[in-house]
């Protein structure tokens, strides 16, 4: 059994991550802050795993957790272009600082490879689709900086010190675990939890604007793929699903699946967001073996399912 620690382990990709990690029976060690992580994702599983409830940007902190690990899967971080524009001081510090110590606390010891959750808002606003990984970064927030610069300080820690590093660029990630609560949700929980309210969703810009759609299942499996698939340090791959899907279209994917006939409304457009998101996965499916085992349609009605429960209690 491989030891894996899952830096944001108590956020919303990172438990889905120890939830499959705990099911394939292997040993997990969570490192969070909880300033947006919530312990209730790991309800469950707390006595299966090892908590370390402690800072990225604490370098000593991280020199801690990784003792002894085999694999990193880095997912630490402020994950929302809006509060990164609010306050960039804060995402540069979690997200390019915090990755920064987490690579110099594993380098040199045991840790087999680091793999690293980046964005695919690195690409920015470039009109070309789908987007392949050699198209010039074009970074619009300083969230999406913040991204990039990690990228490059997980390559060189590869090429310079050889801790083997991968690189997913995650596309528009949905799913169970996904707090809607937030000021800076993303769009889904916080359409899903107003049109189960019966409230009208909001758009900001004209609904035409599209994202492909993730279900996080399939970031999960790019995860555990990316720890131990051979000849692929160093290197970065787009996770998604290869298909997009406009803002109005996700509105009335979610009447169909709700039975209701609710419309949006509509606001101005909100600084740093992209307008249309398609990723190339080739690379990902030639390279890692990744594939797409829930598709959009699917993964709306299983996230629609979590919160209706999480309503009812």
């Amino acid at each position: 059994m491989a030891l894996y620690l899952v830096t944001g382990g108590a956020g919303f990709i990172g438990s889905n991550i120890v939830h499959e990690l705990l099911a394939r029976g292997e040993r997990v060690r969570v490192m969070d802050n909880f300033s947006t992580g919530r312990r209730s994702n790991l309800s469950g599983v707390l006595k299966d795993i090892e908590l370390f409830p402690g800072d990225l940007r604490d370098l000593n902190a991280c020199y801690c957790a990784v003792r002894g690990v085999d694999y990193v899967l880095h997912q630490g971080a402020i994950p929302s272009v809006q509060r990164s524009v609010d306050d960039p001081a804060t995402t540069n510090d979690a997200n390019i600082t915090g990755t920064l110590n987490i690579l110099i606390a594993a380098r040199g010891t045991q840790v087999k490879r680091l793999v690293y959750a980046s964005s695919s808002a690195i690409y920015g606003d470039s009109p070309s689709l789908p987007k392949r990984e050699d198209l010039p970064p074009n970074p619009k927030s300083p969230y999406a900086v913040s991204k990039l610069a990690a990228e490059y300080y997980c390559r060189t820690f590869t090429e310079i010190y050889g801790l083997e590093t991968v690189s997913l660029r995650y596309f528009n990630v949905f799913g169970p675990r996904q707090d809607p609560a937030s000021h800076y949700a993303a769009v889904i929980p916080l359409f899903i939890k107003a049109m189960l309210a019966g409230r009208q969703p909001v758009i900001y810009g004209d609904g035409l604007q599209s994202r492909d759609f993730t279900y996080v299942a399939n970031n999960v499996q790019a995860n555990l793929l990316a720890a131990t698939a051979d000849g692929v340090a160093g290197e970065v791959f787009n996770i998604a699903c290869g298909q997009r899907y406009n803002l109005l279209e996700l509105v009335a994917a979610l009447n169909d699946i709700l039975g209701t006939d609710i419309e949006p409304t509509f606001a101005p457009p909100r600084p740093g967001d992209v307008t249309h998101s398609l990723a190339d996965i080739s690379r990902a499916q030639d390279r890692l073996g990744y594939s797409v085992t829930v598709d959009f349609r699917t993964g709306l009605e299983k996230t629609v399912e979590w919160y209706r429960r999480v309503e009812e209690h």
